[in-house]
Formats: structure tokens, C-alpha cells, sequence
């Protein structure tokens, strides 16, 4: 189903729209990328694009120069060409030798990076979750389909050889009629204590880093990795780790909006900083052809068990999926991993063990020009976004929202409705028209 039933209004501080991407005559021709964000996450996309044939790092751009020295410094000592650099990723969209760039920014900067990238000619490889909010999550979608651009959000498991058969299984009816769907996301997840406010680091342009959000006294426990836990700028952990399993649920289950999202939970344990919940139970309820579905979801910050034999990513942390059918159930560990149950005695059915090739997908997508060529193509992303961020109002707002997919709003719900969206700080302004 379209997202982009509004419009938004080019942004004035990027540069001619429209910008045609520089043409890739053949497989072998060098796709140039540029990372924006080369923290945490960033250093995984540093790291793909050096060690990918016919992709060349061209530049990279941080708000924190330090990130951008500590940068230089590796990709000096494994022999690397040095890329250009920026702070201002507005500066490094200029360049029209770059075709393509790959965003790990807070998550309050994905959206407009990317409009932004769209306007000038580049594809966009966007870390999840592509939207801080459901408005973006429309607007990220018009702006794809405007300019034409190839653009993917950063969900691994979309690529991941044994998530897709274990899809492409339950489309086939291996596991009956699946009417249900859950995701677990247990990270061990210590307090952040309290920083008071203090000055901001030599070389940070906080103006910037702050960008669309509300301008806030500078705080460790505001910048780097803790912005997850504040409303400005993050999304708790349904928006971090657990927005890969919400979107594999919804994946696996069939199913696009909601009709109905009701969630509860709350800080628990901890007396910190942090204002995103750090325990959640979110329940959904979709209609497909008139035969309702149902899809729960739930963050636990602390101790947990490994249900169903998930073990996650690390000790500590149980992170996957379990979905159920008339004819037995299946179970999805972290990313690259499933196996299944079927029938009454619960007889071992279909498993498979396999990894990813999400960067490779995206690169091969940038050559063919073809969208339908993504495993993780923005609007799907963006579909994903709206049950968490529809999730995290009804949290709080503490009452069940009822979702209109034909009009994008909750029904008779002022309140909620307002929260669809943000106030933006200017000139960082998420656009309503093109």
C-alpha cells in the first residue's frame, strides 16, 4: 500500500533538486559512497563499503570530528585511500561524483538525510529506523518515489538467506493458517545514571547534531548512544534493537497496517535519565480479507530467560521471533537463524542456518536501478516504523489507539494525532509538500 498520500515542500537548504546520480554503465563501474554518522554504527558501514569490489569510500561526514580523525587513522593503517571529509552532511551532497550515501545519524536525523540525499541525485542506504516519527515515515517514501531513487533501510534480517526461506515457508503454508506473530527483544540494558549538564566537547557542532530536535543544554547522557533513551531524538529500544524484530514480524505475518495498537509498560529498576520505557508489552491487531491477525511484541531491559531456545546475539539477550499457525509453530534466533514445529505431536519441520548480504543487495540495487531489487526497499521500512512509533504513543498516552490506514490517523483521537508528528526546529524542517 502507497505511503505517500502527502506531499512536503523542498527543503531551501539542500542544493538543486533533482540532481541527476552519476550513471553506472556496467557491474564493474566503482560505486562511490559517503557515510554520514561514523560512530557506532558507522564504523560498520566504513567497514562494508572498504571491503566490497567496485565500491569506493569517497567521504564521510560527522558531526564530532574526533569520530572523523579516529576514522582517518584506521583506514590509514589498513592502506585506504583517505576520503574526503565533511561535518556538514549538506556539504558532502554537493559533491555529484558521490552516488550514493549510507546514513548512521541519530535516529531524529534519518528522515530529512535522506529527503535531502533524494533532492540531490543520491541513492540512500538509511540505518532503522528510517523515521523518528509516522509523518516522516510517509515523507521518506514521497521523497524516494519523487526523485527516483534507490533507497534501503539498514534491516539486515531482510537479507538473510535463511529468514527468507523461513518467509517464503510460511507463505507456502508449511505452518497452515499463521494468525499470529511475537517479538522479543531482551538486552541487558544497564542504568545511564544522571549527567548534569557541561560544556560541549572541543570539535562538535552540537547545533548540528542536534539539527531538527529542540534544543537542549548538552548532557553526556543526550550525545553519543544515550540519545536512544530520550523522545527528542530517540525511540527507546522498540526503535533500536526492537524495531528488526518488529519488522520481521509484521515480514513474516503477512501484514501492513494496523487496525488496532494498544501498549503498556514503564522505567523499571533504574532512577536515571532515561525517559523511553525500558520495559514494553505492544499488542497489535491487523485485518487481512476480513480475518483478523494478531502480532505482540515486548522490551525487557534486564534479566530474562531464552524463550523457545532464542538465545540472541550474546549472553544475557534473547532476541527473535515466534510465529504460529494451524499447523505448527516457528522460531526465529537474532538474525540468520530458524526452525519449526509442525502438527499436533510437534515433529522437528524445515530449519536453515545462513548470514546476510544486505550491503551487497543495496549496491547491486544502485546498478540494476530497479527498486523491486531491494530486500529491505524504503516503504517496507518505513510500514515497519509506524507499528513502533504507533506503539510508543499509546504507551504514552496510556490507552489503545484505532489505526485508519485510508487516512494515516488515529480515529477520533486528537491527541494521538498530534503525535504523528513534531514540532521542527528551523532550518531543519522535515518538508509537507514537493
Amino acid at each position: 500500500m502507497s505511503m505517500d498520500r502527502r506531499h512536503f515542500i523542498m527543503s531551501t537548504a539542500v542544493m538543486t533538486a533533482g540532481a541527476a546520480v552519476r550513471g553506472l554503465a556496467s557491474p564493474n563501474d566503482t560505486v562511490r559512497m559517503g557515510v554520514v554518522g561514523c560512530g557506532g554504527r558507522g564504523s560498520s558501514h566504513v567497514s562494508a563499503w572498504t571491503s566490497m569490489p567496485n565500491v569506493e569510500l569517497a567521504a564521510i561526514c560527522d558531526v564530532d570530528e574526533s569520530h572523523i580523525a579516529e576514522k582517518l587513522k584506521g583506514l590509514a593503517s589498513k592502506g585506504v585511500k583517505a576520503p574526503a571529509t565533511y561535518v556538514d552532511v549538506r556539504k558532502l551532497l554537493e559533491d555529484k561524483n558521490i552516488d550514493a550515501i549510507s546514513i548512521a545519524s541519530p535516529n531524529h536525523w534519518h528522515t530529512l538525510q535522506t529527503i535531502w540525499a533524494c533532492q540531490a541525485g543520491k541513492d540512500v542506504y538509511v540505518e532503522k529506523p528510517c523515521s523518528h516519527n509516522v509523518f516522516e515515515s510517509q515523507q521518506i517514501v514521497a521523497a524516494a518515489r519523487k526523485y527516483d531513487r534507490i533507497v534501503q533501510q539498514g534491516s539486515q534480517s531482510r537479507s538473510s538467506a535463511a529468514l527468507r526461506e523461513a518467509v517464503q515457508k510460511m507463505r507456502d503454508g508449511e505452518l497452515g493458517d499463521v494468525y499470529m506473530a511475537r517479538g522479543l527483544c531482551y538486552k541487558w540494558r544497564d542504568t545511564i545514571h544522571k549527567t548534569p549538564p557541561s560544556p560541549v566537547p572541543a570539535g562538535v557542532d552540537y547545533d548540528l547534531w542536534t539539527g531538527p530536535a529542540p534544543k537542549r543544554e548538552f548532557t553526556k547522557n543526550r550525545f553519543h548512544y544515550n540519545w536512544h533513551w530520550f523522545w527528542d531524538t530517540g525511540n527507546g529500544d522498540l526503535g533500536n534493537q526492537g524495531i528488526h524484530e518488529v519488522d520481521i514480524a509484521r515480514w513474516g505475518l503477512g501484514v501492513t497496517h494496523p487496525t488496532k495498537v494498544s501498549a503498556i509498560g514503564g522505567k523499571f529498576m533504574f532512577d536515571d535519565d532515561q525517559e523511553t520505557p525500558n520495559t514494553i508489552s505492544a499488542s497489535y491487531e491487523f485485518d487481512v480479507a476480513g480475518k483478523k491477525k494478531m502480532m505482540t511484541f515486548e522490551v525487557r531491559h534486564w534479566i530474562s530467560p531464552h524463550e523457545a531456545g532464542i538465545n540472541g546475539e550474546k549472553p544475557g539477550n534473547t532476541i527473535g521471533n515466534q510465529f504460529y499457525g494451524s499447523n505448527g509453530y516457528l522460531v526465529i534466533d537474532n538474525y540468520n537463524k530458524y526452525w519449526s514445529f509442525l502438527g499436533k505431536d510437534q515433529k522437528p519441520g524445515p530449519s536453515a542456518t545462513a548470514g546476510d548480504k544486505h550491503w551487497q543487495n543495496f549496491i547491486e540495487a544502485v546498478r540494476s536501478r530497479k527498486r523491486q531489487d531491494l530486500n529491505a526497499e524504503i516503504e517496507e521500512g518505513a510500514l515497519s516504523c509506524n507499528l513502533m512509533h504507533l506503539a510508543n504513543i499509546s504507551y504514552r498516552l496510556g490507552r489503545t489507539l484505532h489505526w485508519d490506514a485510508k487516512t494515516m490517523s488515529c480515529v477520533d483521537d486528537a491527541e494521538a494525532n498530534k503525535m504523528l508528528t513534531r514540532a521542527y526546529r528551523t532550518p531543519y524542517v522535515v518538508p509537507k509538500n514537493v
